[in-house]
């Protein structure tokens, strides 16, 4: 199965133009939006018993596609009528404000912090999909994503959703994503066709599965063998 990819060029990234990413928002008849839902329905049946609820996206570098998955496979499960949350854990450079066009100001850390309540800095830009920004950028990121505090926020929103995925950094760059791993329910694993080699996908199979992490699956974006060019498929 392959989800094809809303093309945009880097230097537009850069430059923090982040529109057109919401492929199942702006194009929800099309082979994309049609994909994710598949994916979606994987994620329903990929553990009969005890289905994963929160779920952690990484990849091995930047710019693979995570948060682009991350933000359309909430869109997909809010359609179906499934409560879920989008939580930004990537307290260094985080993107899914831009994604969705909101305002990143309060967020995460007031949350924690006791200086918020999640019902005030929640944004809720479709009927059931609710997204929580970063807020103000720690000094310690990986300190806050350890912290009880955290996990304590974590077990909270668990029993509040039905779905709560996390957009984390990326495993070659910081600690981060491992210790978000070992507190979620399961990993997919976001990678590039061109840029991501075998040697990085093992380092990063290997530095999740060493905190215990399920692997759910992985997502390959920019998959030139399909014809039609910049695509993302997914194997589980």
């Amino acid at each position: 199965m392959v989800l094809r990819r809303f093309r945009r060029n880097r230097e537009e990234e850069d430059n923090g133009d982040f529109s057109g990413r919401l492929v199942t928002v702006l194009d929800p008849s099309g082979m994309a939006s049609e994909a994710y839902r598949t994916l979606r329905t994987n994620l329903f049946y990929s553990v009969a018993d005890i289905p994963p609820k929160v779920i952690l996206f990484t990849s091995h570098g930047p710019r693979e596609g995570k948060s682009t998955t991350c933000a359309n496979l909430g869109v997909v499960l809010a359609q179906a009528d499934k409560k879920t949350l989008i939580l930004d854990c990537d307290l260094r450079k985080p993107v899914m404000h831009k994604v969705f066009g909101l305002r990143n100001i309060n967020g995460l850390m007031n949350v924690l912090t006791g200086e918020r309540e999640l019902k005030d800095v929640c944004h809720e830009p479709l009927d059931g999909l609710k997204v929580l920004t970063v807020g103000p950028i720690p000094l310690n990121p990986a300190e806050v994503l350890s912290s009880r505090r955290f996990a304590q926020f974590l077990d909270r929103v668990r029993g509040e959703f039905d779905y709560v995925l996390l957009d984390a950094p990326p495993t070659r760059v910081v600690s981060d994503p491992i210790v978000l791993a070992s507190q979620g329910d399961g990993v997919l694993l976001v990678l590039d066709a061109k840029d991501t080699g075998k040697g990085a996908v093992r380092e990063s199979l290997r530095g999740l599965e060493a905190v215990g992490a399920n692997i759910l699956g992985t997502v390959m974006n920019g998959d030139e063998s399909a014809k039609a060019g910049g695509y993302y498929g997914y194997t589980y």
